[in-house]
């Protein structure tokens, strides 16, 4: 069903070099075979074919914010949950490490750019479209489309770059040589752009099966909350999560509104249950099309993210594995013991015994019932997020339980094949993973799997010509963020019973007791939270620049064995802007980076 919305980004591409021209030369077109201003607004289709390469950049294959090498490698390499495979690209390890500078691989800034190019084109002749067309609502669904789209770009302008230029109007419209707003201003405009958006009331609370990936009015409200909270205005970001909350959300265990959390974790991260209810913000990827690599050149509607991270033995690059700390934290707390029943004890014949004061001797054994809970040793998160084999550090998590059956790849691979098969990428170095247990520290194998195509039965799974394991969507924002952002809002607001409440719909989920956590221990258990749940979703990096100092992040970067933690800076919270973008323009340099 994503056919309807993504054949759309078939004419993007078409549409893309006019809609990131810098020229007036789009407008002077006059050959009736190519778009034209004149020939172009003429109804829905033509409106939504423009918003549609809107939301391309920012999923370009290779190079957008997202996109699988200098997007996703970057936005997760510089966490202390990942470790970086040595002696690959010399960009993303300069990048893990703090070596980077404005030289350093094909940065995602111009990409962001061009998404903001082409939002802004849509607002400035949407009204072009004469009402025979289009009807005014949906004029005015796509116009707060095209201002949300607009402000999540510049909120990863703004929070990756500092400083940079506010471009409003379409660029042949705008000053060549504008330079760059403070980041006060670009704030304040994305929180304009967001609660127009809201305010307006014309983004749909939820889409019909062939506009799913479209933003919804839980997005942009998402969104806004994430604004407030980067900033650190905690209170209007406690006011706007909770109004979702309240209206849309249904409490773990339960359904009747637009959002909740999926019981069962890895659906996130498959194509089984894409656009689920769990889904915020999802960018939407396909099989169709031919296998290409690039951006918008060549027409591929996949994704080559499994291609990057997936092991060596089902097709992939094996790019980056779990960090020893990630593992250590992970393994940390468990579930309980593991089951038991009490049975007659039976002598050799089959016979019952008996105790002196005549009662039937009883013997605890496993309890058969594998559903039975605890129904796994360890956080239920673990199994979608990383290859391992539990058995081996006393786990008794079963196929019943529907998270792991021994093996991977439809049975095809085992955990030692997966790691045998990374050998020569972990020749340069690997971590030593210590299993936190009550018996003691255990030395372990542990590989990446969330976003890898481990649930498609083939030996190249991984390999971007597999067609299933290129069609996977990437979730952007999960409603698992909504309720971790508000319970660190809360907590900053000093309000622990919703703090506490937000926390526990997370622990549920991933199968952990209810507790309530003191004022002083929110915020540690919040960020052990996010850590867990968000690992390999390149969110790590982004939470601590929000929670700690300079200093801080470097010292809790050197206390987890980072990568290149002694090479961390100020300027390093930043990306440079890219050379290539300062030459001819007057544009300045991020004052950290000149």
């Amino acid at each position: 069903m994503k056919k309807n919305w993504l054949s759309y980004m078939l004419v993007s591409a078409l549409l893309s070099g006019a809609l990131t021209s810098c020229s007036d030369s789009f407008l002077d077109l006059k050959d009736p075979n190519h778009f034209t201003n004149e020939n172009f607004w003429q109804d829905k289709a033509d409106a939504e074919s423009a918003l549609a390469a809107a939301y391309s950049p920012i999923k370009y294959q290779m190079n957008g914010y997202y996109g699988a090498f200098d997007g996703w490698l970057n936005l997760n390499s510089r966490g202390d949950d990942i470790f970086t495979i040595l002696n690959e690209e010399a960009s993303m390890w300069d990048i893990a490490t703090f070596q980077n500078s404005a030289t350093t691989g094909n940065d995602p800034y111009g990409a962001l750019y061009a998404g903001i190019q082409r939002a802004n084109i849509v607002l400035r002749y949407i009204d072009q479209v004469p009402a025979s067309g289009i009807t005014e609502s949906d004029r005015a669904m796509i116009k707060d489309e095209a201002l949300t789209l607009r402000a999540y770009q510049y909120f990863l302008l703004v929070n990756n770059y500092g400083d940079v230029p506010l471009r409003l109007v379409p660029s042949n419209e705008d000053d060549p040589n504008k330079t760059s707003s403070p980041e006060a201003e670009i704030w304040q405009q994305i929180e304009k752009d967001l609660t127009d958006a809201i305010n307006d009331g014309n983004l749909p609370e939820t889409r019909p099966a062939e506009q799913k990936g479209r933003i919804e009015q839980g997005a942009a409200i998402a969104i806004l909350g994430k604004v407030y909270a980067t900033q650190h205005k905690y209170k209007e970001a406690k006011e706007t999560l909770k109004g979702l909350i309240d209206s849309s959300y249904s409490p773990f265990g339960t359904s009747g509104k637009r959002y909740r959390l999926m019981e069962n974790f890895v659906d996130n991260f498959t194509t089984a249950n894409e656009n689920n209810a769990e889904s915020v913000f999802e960018l939407q990827y396909s099989s169709d099309g031919d296998m290409s690599w690039g951006n918008e050149g060549g027409i591929s509607l996949g994704s080559s993210l499994a291609q990057f991270v997936g092991p060596a033995k089902s097709g992939g690059w094996a790019k980056l594995m779990p960090s020893a700390f990630l593992v250590s934290e992970f393994t940390t707390e468990t579930r309980g013991s593991k089951p038991t029943v009490l049975v007659p004890d039976l002598d050799k014949d089959g016979n019952p015994q008996y105790n002196k004061d005549g009662t039937q001797k009883m013997k605890e054994i496993a309890n058969p019932d594998k559903t039975a809970e605890p129904n796994s040793k360890y956080d239920k998160r673990i199994y979608a997020s990383m290859f391992f084999t539990p058995e081996e550090y006393g786990d008794w998590v079963t196929e019943e339980n529907g998270w792991y059956d021994g093996k991977f790849y439809g049975g095809l691979f085992t955990m030692d094949d997966l790691w045998t098969g990374n050998a020569s990428k972990m020749a340069g170095g690997a971590p030593i993973f210590n299993v936190s247990q009550a018996s003691g520290a255990q030395i372990g194998k542990f590989l990446l799997k969330k976003y890898t195509a481990h649930y498609v039965k083939s030996k190249s799974a991984d390999n971007m010509g597999n067609v299933e394991g290129r069609a996977n969507n990437v979730r952007i924002i999960r409603f698992a963020e909504v309720l971790l952002l508000y319970a660190e809002a809360c907590t900053k607001e000093a309000d622990k019973d919703g703090a506490n409440w937000a926390l526990n719909e997370i622990r549920q989920r991933a199968g952990l007791p209810e507790k309530e956590f003191q004022q002083p221990e929110l915020m540690k258990e919040i960020e052990h939270q996010c850590l867990l749940e968000f690992f390999g979703e390149g969110h790590r990096f982004d939470d601590l620049k929000r929670w700690y100092t300079t200093p801080q992040i470097q010292m809790i970067l050197k206390g987890n064995d980072k990568q290149g933690a002694y090479n961390f800076r100020e300027k390093h919270k930043y990306f440079p802007i890219p050379a290539g973008e300062l030459n001819n323009s007057s544009v300045e340099q991020n004052k950290f980076w000149k």
